[in-house]
């Protein structure tokens, strides 16, 4: 879910691998992003004339999204629905399921994860397209990153960062986010807090392979132009 303490944002619609040529109504892709949050990645899809449905574990999120969406002029099924229940919640089949922005990874458990790639792979048509996006874990878990730099932004009236506090065993961690704003000379202090597991490319492999899918590649950033290592896998 988009969170303005996180890392730059890029939309699918910004990745040249997501351009193609225009199509006919009979062509459209469609695709369901799994998870949307405010609709950043599903509304630059449909603005490329892919037809989106869109979910999200947050209702609070699914709401924002249907205004960006409208305020976009772009037509995107919303609904309420997490991994672990795509298969009973959200109808129908799709050529592609996306999840992007770290949304996996706050799935803790093996049993949850396992549950996910199952729910993902009964939403795809034969031969259709999963495609999903975590944080560099690999890396993270040899550096034990501790916080993100500071994002100063609406002319440093607001400063955003993390702070990341892990686990003994390093396979999961909190990220607290701060927000911090100025009003007329007085600054306050918001935190969230959020779980993650991180989550090393061969176990979610491994968890793709059990759960049925074929052809899984990854795709650093250096070669997808996306800011994410980017998975890729085949029904």
């Amino acid at each position: 879910m988009p969170s303005p303490g996180r890392e730059k944002r890029w939309t699918a619609s910004s990745v040249p691998n997501w351009r193609r040529p225009a199509r006919g109504p009979a062509e459209r892709i469609d695709l369901l992003d799994a998870s949307c949050g405010i609709g950043t990645q599903a509304i630059g899809l449909a603005m490329r004339d892919y037809d989106v449905t869109a979910t999200d574990i947050s209702s609070k999120s699914i709401e924002r999204a249907k205004r960006e969406a409208e305020a976009f002029g772009v037509s995107i099924r919303f609904g309420a629905a997490n991994f672990r229940t795509l298969e009973r919640n959200v109808p129908g089949t799709f050529q592609v399921v996306l999840s992007t922005d770290n949304a996996i990874p706050h799935l803790l458990t093996d049993e949850d994860l396992h549950r996910a790639c199952r729910n993902l792979h009964a939403k795809l048509k034969d031969g259709g397209l999963l495609v999903i996006t975590i944080r560099d874990y690999d890396e993270l878990v040899a550096e034990k990153q501790r916080a993100t730099p500071p994002r100063v932004m609406d002319e440093g009236k607001r400063i955003v960062f993390q702070k990341w506090d892990w686990s003994g065993d390093g396979k999961t961690y909190v990220a607290h986010q701060f927000i911090l704003r100025e009003n007329d000379g007085n600054w306050t202090v918001q935190e969230n807090s959020t779980p993650y597991r991180a989550l090393l490319r061969a176990e979610l492999s491994s968890m793709l392979e059990a759960a049925g899918f074929r052809d899984i590649k990854w795709l650093m950033p250096d070669e997808s132009g996306y800011y994410q290592p980017v998975v890729t896998a085949r029904r």
